[in-house]
């Protein structure tokens, strides 16, 4: 918790100051209302006095109450403002930073607790900062004043509330113990119920399909039910705390007034009237220094919580990063090349290596393919293109260049990425391929959709301005591997990496769009991952992988001669006069 305050700057340090001097002049005007109130009661029982001195003595209570009120008001709104402009800064940080996570980092934490950590538990500091910063004020200002005015009135009294307090904080801490260790295990059981409910939604069609709406219910019924419970725990105990909060209160000033009333019998004290008016005031103090610990009740109460999710929000920004990126700008006399030297990666925690030691380079304009059996490492090793990972041992050289050498903006620059889930964001067509921070005009984006063969399809829809939902929700999934591959191709990056991206079109498709990239992109450089042959028959080299050793590289027609592992790929998908009658093609 403390560490957040580092996201304040010095002059909001100022306004903090400003917002205790406020608090302080609050507790003033309240802790002035029972001196005039004593007054009154005296004016009362004195014989003689006139309705003019008790009516002023109400105006002063009256000036007193109000200057409080405006005096609060002040105080909540710098103390609101500043907590807002506090976890504004700390969400921006923390997007910041998950946006720079590599995949390790991403494996680490779940997207659900991330989702979780970025909304649930900011709202959770934000509250404590705007209702328990207030009160973390008022209530020891208070508490420490009204103690020093009542200090000489009567020990008896003095002892009374003494015991009242050590109570009070008996039950707080109590309560605490059991308390604190819950809220860990709510916002645990919290990113679970998220991540149940996101596969639910997203696998929607899928449970429907199997007729697994029941048995998916009831697994989300069981985390339900674990965070209900929990909750219902740390709620009850902390529901105990107001009853015996108020229970002493009430017990206090009855006994106030007992010890009073045996003090007024007994003519302890000669002047009677000032002893009633001094019990008058002392109640009214005493209730003012127990509702300074029903305000440090409801900070107790709210401040585990947030202890829990400054941890959790600390966690993520104290996650160290994995991909460190260097200052080159990537300008280079050398353009579009690609080249991996004596590559071995292994996964991060993994004892065996994915990629042994993978050489090979790619000139410029030239169309490299990568195909093996799944699990060879083929989407893997072009990850390492755009460092998604790193290498753990050689190089990969773009434009050589050491890839750990570039800005990452620099280097993401020179590569169009094709993924193979296709991503499309809510919004439309146009603010899907236009993304980046490059301007794209209507006529580069329509030659983009022209070159994808998704202009069809598009000038069928809305155009341009076509709305996309959620994940392209509203597209097939051919429709959106082109408009993919049409955002890919707007960018007009030196070097394009297509990860499985024609799987799901179909053979004539995906003929014509290669034609196109061809024609079109001639002088960009092409890296294809595929699981078709007919996708990589013309490329200029086919890499071949099999358990993360390349095996092969070469062309079709070198590869079905001396690559054993390629030509039972090539034969389990295509007969021999296929092939043939392709590779003629």
């Amino acid at each position: 918790m403390r560490q957040l305050f580092r996201y304040y700057r010095p002059k909001e340090y100022f306004w903090l100051l400003a917002a205790l001097v406020f608090v302080f002049f609050q507790v003033y005007f309240n802790l002035k209302l029972p001196d005039y109130m004593s007054e009154i009661t005296q004016l009362v029982e004195t014989e003689g006095s006139r309705m003019a001195d008790i009516r002023a003595n109400g105006w002063e209570m009256i000036k007193c109450a109000f200057a409080a009120l405006m005096m609060a008001v002040i105080s909540s709104y710098i103390v609101t403002k500043l907590s807002a402009t506090l976890t504004y800064r700390v969400r921006r940080q923390l997007y910041e930073h998950i946006t720079k996570f590599g995949m390790a980092e991403m494996n680490h934490f779940s997207e659900s607790s991330l989702l979780t950590r970025s909304t649930n538990d900011i709202t959770q500091i934000q509250l404590f900062l705007s209702m328990g910063m207030q009160l973390m004020m008022l209530a020891p200002v208070t508490a420490i004043w009204a103690v020093t005015k009542i200090w000489n009135k009567s020990w008896e009294w003095s002892a009374l509330t003494g015991l009242a307090v050590v109570i009070l904080l008996a039950v707080i801490i109590i309560l605490m113990k059991f308390v604190v260790p819950k809220f860990k295990i709510i916002q645990k059981l919290t990113d679970a119920l998220n991540q149940n409910t996101r596969e639910n939604l997203i696998g929607l069609r899928v449970i429907r399909a199997f007729n697994a709406e029941a048995y998916q219910e009831k697994k989300f019924e069981h985390s339900n039910e674990d965070v209900t419970n929990v909750q219902m725990f740390t709620q009850k105990a902390l529901a105990t705390l107001q009853p015996i909060m108020y229970l002493v209160m009430y017990f206090l000033t009855l006994g106030i007034y007992l010890i009073g009333a045996n003090l007024i019998q007994s003519a302890m004290m000669a002047d009677k009237l000032s002893l009633f008016g001094d019990m008058v005031v002392f109640s009214s103090y005493a209730l003012q220094i127990i509702f300074a610990f029903l305000m440090l009740a409801a900070v107790f109460m709210m401040m585990p919580r947030a202890q829990v999710s400054a941890a959790r929000i600390k966690e993520v920004i104290d996650m160290p990063l994995s991909i460190q990126e260097d200052d080159f700008d990537g300008e280079t006399d050398e353009k579009g090349t690609v080249e991996f030297k004596n590559v071995t990666f292994r996964y991060p925690g993994a004892e065996e290596p994915i990629l042994k030691n993978i050489s090979f380079k790619i000139k410029k304009g030239q169309t490299f393919a990568f195909v093996g059996s799944t699990g060879s490492g083929k989407s893997t090793l072009i990850q390492l293109i755009p460092r998604f990972y790193d290498v753990t041992e050689g190089q990969v050289l773009v434009d050589g260049v050491d890839v750990r050498s570039y800005r990452q903006n620099a280097l993401y620059d020179k590569i169009g990425y094709v993924f193979q889930k296709s991503m499309l964001f809510n919004g439309t067509i146009r603010e899907n391929i236009a993304i980046g921070e490059k301007p794209c005009s209507d006529e580069q984006i329509q030659r983009a959709l022209k070159i994808a063969q998704a202009d069809d399809f598009v000038a069928r829809k809305s155009g341009l301005d076509t709305p996309v939902a959620q994940r392209g929700a509203n597209f097939s999934g051919g429709q959106k591997q082109r408009l993919a591959i049409a955002r890919a191709v707007a960018k007009d990056p030196e070097i394009y990496v297509f990860d499985d991206s024609f799987s799901a079109l179909d053979y004539q498709t995906d003929a014509a769009l290669r034609r196109a990239l061809k024609e079109n992109c001639s002088s960009a450089t092409v890296l294809i991952v595929a699981q078709r042959i007919g996708t990589v028959l013309n490329a200029d080299q086919i890499v071949v992988l099999e358990q993360g050793e390349c095996v092969g590289i070469g062309t079709h027609k070198e590869l079905m001669e001396t690559c054993d592992v390629y030509r039972e790929i090539a034969l389990s998908q295509l007969s021999k006069e296929e092939l043939e009658h392709a590779s003629h093609a």
